[in-house]
């Protein structure tokens, strides 16, 4: 039953006293409209609107669209958007007027899935459209990027006969420029049959926001040519294009006209004018612009922190985001999203924890631009835990923000760990998209996982990525990162337009994996493909440039960079420290450094290093000093330099303990060195103290201290060592087989060299050609020359130590023509001979007596171009010394043009007496006095022979000589009673 007015007001005391008496009688439908839509507008509280509502469906007025509109309205009008929601569904007369008013207050609300709701609800019904009612209908479906709803309404909007409409039209433009369809809206545009100011900003809005930012200058062309002039919205959407492409000088001429045209001043045009002037690096002018402004909402301070974040001016940019907290602004997320990335630059985790508070304070941390942002600067500030946690309490998950977390994974090396996440995502029904692949990419690189890798590849070809450049130089940088770099080219060539990472990202790649002619080749490519090197390129190529005889391309690599004003960068003039250093040319290397206007931890450490590796410890401590004085705090990998130079145990504490007051003591290598130290000082104790505080899950923390006890000639802790490590989950390494090689060595024992083979065939390690190497000499050394030929014979790959090794064993044991026989054999092999091999071999023919071999050995060495050292000469001279040849040996002496040695000339003197050749033996003691008057020896010697010859008046001479220089024989001494002799 319908109540009438009259008695239903009884039961409402709120409104009872609403209206007179005599309005109270009425009981009429059409009067009944009118007192309550009287009701209706004089309801000012929310708590009313309840009440009110049921008012309204007892006395049967909601079927009256005049009634139930403006209680809909009012329901808006006073916030309770949810009770106007529910009067609309409850309404059995959903008209054309009603369902308009309310898309209406809810596109102004920003309810945009409740206005398709609505919209839905209305065409379910039998509603009729509207050109009034599609534009709203659009801007929902733009901003829910719900695309096919779009298309479908498109489609109605072609049916109904409103595709002509202007405002829809118009609507469809504005629609399709945010879905990034710029080619559909252009179609739209150009098939409007007028074209109104609305119309042209919403193409050029769409080409701008897109980034078609030529286009979207052409538009304006084509608006001005036809006599339009640009609006406050038309210079809103265009300053943002100038921005972009550097055009300052149209972006001035268009503020000149905003001046000339009164539109400099409005609250629309001002944060693009402060964006463009910011971004031209004229912050003053951005900041007349802030201050001279009459309104100053939140967009317009927004804008002014975002200009000031972005001329790394942090401070002020909190300072300002302060102002607006006192003036109690409504800060919104673009507030937040200008405002944390100051954060990452004053690299403070205090303020963004701070804004992170002012962000759940303010009900933004729905938002997931702000949560993005938040994530992005927990990542940048090294706290990924915190911002997995952000991420975790995020109620809506969007593609940005998976791709954030995955991100900050990649960043700090957690690359399983962002891979889960990856798998998370699509799990959770959200497809990767080409940023997505990246990071798969990028961790795969890291993992070395090259099934996944190609696993992602073949996803990138399904979805079409292969067309973005990014994804495929990230291929290109995953195939180089696991030593497929056939894979790499093929990738590479199959690229229709490299741009310069693609070409250096190949240069590294080669470079990594030891391709060093193939980087040089593609760096040249590029330049002959037009492709600019940039800094990138160089320090990509210098690497590659590892041999003496590079240096001069090293220098026409530094000219180029000076050609094109790259040494400014610092990490370019870093790497050419760095190059110049490795081959030696320190002065290069100190004029860089001290030519660099701005100098890095990394710039220091660099020389520094540079001058360690050259023994400068002097110069190390120098230029520690001026380091210090010029405000640069040293690191460990400073301290690293400076401890090889400390020459007292109380400068190496005083390294240690200002390691310790820096916290260097975590880091592993400076531990290692630091025990390295305190071995040259034979404090064993210390190393020990160190070895307990360290980090025993690394390997190279053992070996340290085994190669510590092995020089303190501890052999039994050493072993002992060895065994401990055993016993803990640390893997043993090459290095510290190695060191178990040096103690056998020392303990010459067979058997636990046989063991100690055992566990290295068990584990493996034989395959190391180093490890191989050094069990060759090590049972050369016990005795065992059979055994030791064995593991020579079962190595996989032999490098020239190798047969060095062997050959040296084999004259070890006095087996001359076996090291010979192998020589020949190692020539056959195509392995060339080194200076350590050719002094091996001459030694065994020496113990060997194999004069012919050794002399034919020696020439062979001139012949190829590699100069015999004295030891060379030393070996053959004392074999033919020994044998009696003295006249070859002599000739072998003045070919050696003065370079001989008084060890050398000693040698073939005492073969002339003990063969008794007086003529060489006058000639060589003759020059040997003259080299080293204070030698008594070869005074002694060459008197002896003249004596055995019978030339006493030249004997004589010679101890005449002795006297008048005051030399004399040492005394003889007995080791059985200790009496001279």
């Amino acid at each position: 039953m319908v109540l009438n007015l009259q008695q239903v007001l009884i039961h409402f005391p709120p409104f009872s006293n609403l209206f007179p008496l005599h309005y109270r009688n009425f009981a009429t439908s059409s009067s009944s409209q009118c007192y309550v839509r009287s009701i209706i507008k004089l309801c000012n509280k929310v708590e009313h609107l309840k009440p009110l509502k049921s008012l309204i469906i007892i006395t049967g007025l909601s079927g009256y669209k005049l009634v139930i509109s403006e209680f809909i309205g009012r329901c808006f009008h006073l916030g309770n958007t949810e009770l106007g929601l529910s009067a609309f569904y409850a309404s059995n007369n959903r008209s054309l007027l009603l369902q308009n008013l309310i898309i209406k207050h809810l596109c102004s609300l920003g309810l945009y899935q409740d206005v398709i709701s609505v919209y839905k609800t209305c065409k379910y019904f039998g509603t009729s459209d509207g050109n009034y009612t599609f534009p709203y209908v659009f801007k929902a479906c733009s901003v829910l990027c719900d695309v096919e709803l779009g298309k479908e309404i498109h489609g109605v909007v072609i049916r109904t006969g409103f595709g002509t409409n202007v405002f829809v039209q118009t609507a469809l433009v504005d629609f399709y420029s945010k879905i990034g369809r710029m080619d559909i809206a252009r179609l739209v545009f150009d098939k409007m049959s007028e074209w109104d100011m609305v119309s042209w900003n919403a193409l050029i809005s769409g080409y701008s926001f897109n980034g078609f930012d030529y286009e979207a200058l052409k538009v304006l062309q084509d608006l001005w040519g036809k006599g339009v002039k640009p609006n406050v919205t038309t210079l809103a959407s265009i300053f943002p294009v100038c921005t972009r492409l550097g055009f300052q000088l149209l972006g001035r001429s268009l503020y000149g006209y905003a001046v000339k045209s009164g539109f400099h001043h409005h609250e629309m045009l001002i944060p693009a004018l402060i964006s463009m002037y910011a971004t031209m690096g004229e912050i003053h002018i951005a900041r007349c612009l802030f201050d001279l402004s009459p309104i100053k909402n939140v967009v317009i301070w927004n804008s002014m922190i975002y200009a000031h974040a972005r001329n790394q001016m942090p401070e002020t940019a909190f300072e300002m985001f302060q102002k607006m907290l006192s003036a109690d602004l409504p800060l919104n997320a673009a507030t937040f999203v200008s405002v944390i990335p100051c954060s990452e630059t004053v690299n403070l985790l205090f303020h963004g924890e701070t804004l992170h508070g002012c962000v759940i304070k303010h009900g933004v941390d729905n938002q997931v631009s702000v949560v993005t942002s938040l994530i992005s600067m927990y990542e940048k500030l090294g706290d990924v835990q915190s911002a997995a946690k952000v991420f975790t309490w995020m109620p809506h998950k969007n593609i940005l923000a998976w791709n954030s977390i995955v991100s900050a994974y990649v960043h700090h090396g957690l690359s399983q760990t962002s891979l889960n996440a990856v798998h998370e995502m699509q799990v959770s029904g959200i497809e990767a998209d080409s940023i997505s692949i990246v990071n798969i990419f990028s961790a795969c690189s890291e993992l070395e996982e090259l099934r996944l890798g190609k696993s992602a590849h073949a996803i990138t070809m399904r979805k079409g990525f292969d067309s973005d450049i990014i994804v495929l130089n990230s291929i290109l940088g995953f195939y180089s990162s696991c030593h497929q770099l056939h894979s790499s080219f093929k990738v590479f060539d199959l690229i229709a337009s490299k741009n310069t990472i693609s070409w250096n990202t190949m240069i590294s790649g080669c470079a990594y994996n030891g391709e060093m002619r193939k980087a040089a080749a593609f760096f040249s490519g590029m330049q002959l493909e037009g492709v600019q090197p940039d800094v990138v390129s160089l320090i990509s190529i210098l690497p590659s440039l590892n041999e003496s005889s590079n240096l001069a391309q090293g220098m026409n690599l530094h000219a180029f960079a000076l050609k094109l004003c790259f040494t400014f960068d610092v990490t370019l003039a870093n790497a050419l420290i760095s190059m110049y250093s490795s081959r030696g040319d320190l002065d290069s290397a100190a004029m860089i450094f001290h030519a660099m206007t701005d100098r890095c931890l990394v710039s220091w450490n660099s020389l520094l290093t540079s001058y360690r590796c050259h023994n400068l410890h002097k110069e190390v401590i120098i230029l520690v000093k001026k380091m210090i004085k010029d405000g640069q705090n040293p690191n460990y990998i400073t301290l690293l330099n400076i401890l090889p130079g400390c020459s007292t145990l109380l400068q190496g504490k005083s390294v240690h303990s200002y390691a310790i007051r820096i916290g260097a003591m975590l880091q592993t290598p400076f531990l290692t060195s630091l025990i390295c130290m305190y071995s040259r000082f034979n404090n064993i104790i210390s190393c020990f103290l160190l070895f307990e505080a360290g980090d025993k899950l690394d390997v190279s923390l053992w070996n340290v201290m085994m190669s510590v006890l092995l020089e303190a000639r501890e052999l039994e802790k050493a072993v002992s060592i060895f065994c401990e490590l055993l016993q803990t989950e640390v893997k043993v390494d090459y290095i510290t087989i190695l060191s178990l090689v040096s103690a056998c060595i020392q303990i010459n024992s067979i058997s636990v060299t046989n063991s100690v083979l055992a566990f290295v065939i068990k584990n493996g390690f034989l395959q190391e050609t180093t490890v191989g190497n050094s069990f060759i000499d090590l049972y050369a050394k016990c005795g065992d020359i059979q055994m030791a030929r064995k593991v020579f014979k079962s190595l996989l790959e032999k490098d020239t130590v190798s047969w060095s090794v062997m050959i040296n064993g084999y004259g070890l044991h006095g087996d001359g023509e076996g090291a010979v026989s192998l020589f020949s054999e190692m020539e056959d092999s195509g392995i060339k001979p080194d200076s350590i091999t050719y002094r091996s071999i001459l030694s065994a023919c020496s113990h060997s007596g194999l004069t012919d071999q050794s002399n034919i050995i020696l020439n062979s060495m001139q012949k190829k171009g590699i100069q015999p050292t004295i030891e060379d000469y030393g070996c053959v001279l004392d074999l033919l010394s020994r044998k009696g040849l003295l006249f070859e040996a002599y000739a072998i002496v003045k070919r050696m043009q003065g370079g001989v040695s008084v060890s050398i000339l000693e040698s073939l003197l005492g073969g002339c007496m003990v063969h008794g050749n007086v003529e060489i033996g006058e000639k060589v003691g003759e020059f040997l006095i003259y080299k080293d008057p204070e030698n008594v020896a070869a005074y002694v010697t060459l008197h002896n022979i003249y004596a055995g010859g019978g030339r006493w008046q030249d004997a004589n001479k010679i101890r005449s000589m002795m006297e008048e220089r005051e030399l004399s024989k040492a005394a003889g001494f007995s080791m059985l009673d200790g009496q001279k002799l």
